[in-house]
């Protein structure tokens, strides 16, 4: 049960970051960057995300025990 839980949150946690990258390269390139600015907004936003994911984990984790 726990790892089935671990992996739905994993996926969601990706599809989220996926989601906002897309929205931050889209934005980017609406602002008239050129794709490989865009690419790179989208990634930072992507790394972002992530790092949050993990920070928040990391908080709640150390919360509960």
């Amino acid at each position: 049960m726990n790892v089935a839980l671990a992996l739905l949150t994993t996926a969601l946690v990706l599809v989220i970051a996926v989601l906002a990258a897309a929205g931050a390269g889209k934005l980017a390139r609406l602002d008239g960057a050129t794709y490989p600015a865009a690419l790179t907004r989208a990634a930072t936003a992507f790394a972002a995300v992530l790092t949050l994911a993990t920070a928040v984990t990391g908080a709640l984790a150390a919360l509960l025990t």
